[in-house]
């Protein structure tokens, strides 16, 4: 009889990690006497039934996987993890449910300490992929809580690495590392049995949230480009000498293969598992030879026809992808761990480096410094016993304040700097100018999902200009000017060219261009109330005859790659209350540009890296949208 652990979502207390014990009669007792209203025997837990929903609308076979946070998660008989609202299942099935979860606690309750037996103990072949996984996870076995079942090989961790990190960032959006629960039913899950998927998918066009791979040491790595589609974070300035950084949760991730494992990780060992259940190697094969050969998915299969991924030092890096089977829910792999913010969500620091990061022995106390424009600055926070932690803000010349955060969100001290407070430090310190917008009724900073920038869908607002990987200086007369026949500068924008209605591009047309121009390129964003940068319109070696483009343009000029992969123009369609405001700019150009696209079609900010020097003269044009209720 195979014996698992029960998720603690369905009533089951926490235990040690198996690698360590299993309460291995105590789990017996419960799969014998859990049951539901049919009565059904030890099996019945793991045994495929129907579930019907109460409108009768849907009707499927599947086994109970867990139930958490008013979710029922089901695997369907194609494999496949299906989320459904506990409320809209039928009767019987809630009861099933309900029954299930409170005779479990019952009998856990009630249980007695019993002879404690190691699975790690047992004897596994050598070539079982539980023994192969848990082969390479056991150089950081210490940190981790490591156990499997019949499908998947389980990681714990605390989501914090064991070397310096942020360090070198360039682009910081003031988040620090903090220890996260990836413990129970938030750990890490890997396939024991990858199995090759019908239809691949890419990570290209897909996964900009949550991660796609888990590092040896328990850390997650995340796909190198960031949600907006398009920016990759390596070339941004966003990762740390390790390839990673924090998220909107305080949680470090990686966004580069963890290559710096590979001394622990043993030579021709895999330094870190994709979600799909296949291993990620270095830059080279077993033998030591350098890996060649490698699909859109940077994998292949070996000489005994496994398949496996390599690290390369260009995109996409790691796994570009899946080529295994893998849910995809929300632009992200489903399920997994998410982590859970203590602060708030903070905006870029424009114009600040990290330059250290410290921690005692005993990790009670950690400092990141910074250096802002020269000004020396740091956060130092300590780990409380009470489960609070205190933060010091050393802002260098402009003091130091305190705020003191607890998960259960009963903070006090100083309360964090508002966006416009924010915006009147970066103007002293040489930071972005710009009116400062007020807050509407209503508006507030939503909480962080799943960490970093591939975090969650937000609400926005106007917002100081982020620390991109590109800026330039380009020149603005005042003479060159931007217009639209259909709306002028600082009005809304029609319904005609949003995504609520037909969703195409807007006529433009423009005069008193520079007498040398010889070419145009164009550029439509918008920055989000959390501080990203959004872009909706790129397009590029225009004519130097043209003095206008048409409305739904296609035929001039060249397009470039926009937030949403595939659309050459994205329509405005932001979500939250409030307007939000796109910035449509216009560069003459003293030459024409020939910028150097990593892969697909050009991004914003590989064309701005490929103008700067060669701008005569710049014009801006900005428009609002609100959408209807």
């Amino acid at each position: 009889m195979r014996l698992r652990r029960f998720p603690k979502a369905v009533g089951v207390p926490e235990m040690n990690p198996i690698r360590h014990c299993s309460w291995i009669l105590c789990l017996f007792i419960a799969v014998s006497a859990a049951a539901h209203e049919g009565g059904h025997g030890p099996a019945d837990m793991h045994e495929s039934r129907i579930w019907t929903t109460k409108a009768g609308t849907l009707t499927f076979q599947g086994v109970f996987e867990a139930a958490r946070d008013g979710k029922v998660f089901v695997r369907s008989t194609e494999g496949k993890v299906i989320s459904l609202d506990f409320e809209t299942l039928s009767s019987n099935d809630r009861k099933w449910v309900d029954a299930k979860m409170a005779r479990i606690r019952e009998i856990n309750a009630n249980r007695v300490p019993l002879r404690l037996v190691s699975r790690s103990e047992q004897a596994l072949p050598d070539d079982s992929p539980a023994h192969v996984l848990r082969a390479a996870f056991a150089p950081f076995e210490k940190a981790l809580g490591l156990r499997w079942d019949d499908r998947y090989f389980y990681v714990e961790s605390d989501g914090m690495p064991d070397h310096p990190m942020m360090i070198g960032i360039t682009a910081w959006q003031q988040q620090v590392p903090i220890p996260q629960n990836y413990k129970g039913t938030n750990a890490w899950r890997i396939p024991l049995y990858p199995v090759p998927a019908r239809k691949p998918m890419s990570a290209k066009d897909n996964f900009f949230r949550g991660a796609i791979a888990l590092a040896i040491n328990g850390i997650p790595i995340f796909n190198p480009i960031k949600n907006d589609g398009v920016t990759d974070t390596n070339l941004a300035g966003e990762l740390d000498k390790f390839g990673g950084h924090c998220g909107r949760a305080d949680d470090y991730h990686y966004h580069l293969p963890p290559t710096h494992l590979q001394d622990k990780a043993g030579k021709g060992r895999p330094i870190a598992y994709a979600l799909d259940g296949y291993p990620i190697f270095g830059f080279d094969e077993t033998d030591g030879t350098p890996a060649r050969d490698l699909d859109k998915f940077n994998g292949h299969k070996d000489a005994e026809g496994k398949y496996h991924y390599h690290s390369t030092k260009d995109y996409p890096y790691l796994n570009g992808g899946f080529f295994g089977e893998v849910t995809e829910r929300d632009g992200q792999v489903d399920p997994q761990p998410h982590a859970d913010p203590v602060r708030p969500a903070l905006p870029p620091l424009r114009g600040a480096t990290i330059t250290g990061f410290e921690r005692t022995q005993n990790d009670k106390t950690m400092v990141v410094k910074y250096d802002l424009n020269g000004d020396k600055r740091g956060v130092r926070y300590t780990f409380r016993e009470d489960g609070s932690i205190h933060f010091s803000y050393d802002e260098g010349t402009e003091g130091v304040r305190t705020e003191t955060y607890r998960r259960d969100g009963r903070n006090r001290g100083d309360q964090p700097k508002r966006k416009d407070q924010q915006k009147k430090d970066a103007r002293k310190k040489g930071g972005p100018q710009g009116k400062n917008e007020p807050r509407k009724k209503g508006d507030r900073n939503p909480p962080a999902k799943n960490g970093g920038p591939q975090g969650d869908a937000r609400n926005e607002e106007p917002n100081p200009e982020p620390n991109d990987s590109v800026q330039i200086d380009a020149p603005r007369s005042g003479k060159f000017l931007l217009k639209s026949p259909a709306f002028a500068s600082g009005s809304k924008m029609p319904l005609e060219f949003t995504g609520d209605g037909a969703g195409v591009s807007p006529p433009l047309s423009w005069e008193e261009a520079p007498a040398k121009t010889a070419s145009f390129a164009l550029v439509m964003d918008h920055i989000t109330r959390d501080g990203e940068r959004k872009v909706y319109w790129v397009l590029w070696d225009i004519p130097a005859s043209s003095r206008s483009l048409p409305k739904n343009s296609s035929e001039i000029g060249t397009t470039g790659a926009t937030w949403k992969p595939g659309e050459d123009y994205v329509p405005p369609r932001s979500a939250g209350p409030g307007e939000k405001t796109y910035k449509i700019t216009l560069y003459a150009l003293s030459e024409k540009p020939a910028p150097q696209a990593r892969g697909g079609k050009v991004t914003r900010d590989e064309l701005l890296a490929a103008i700067r020097g060669k701008v005569l003269d710049s014009a801006e044009m900005k428009v609002l949208y609100e959408r209807p209720e």
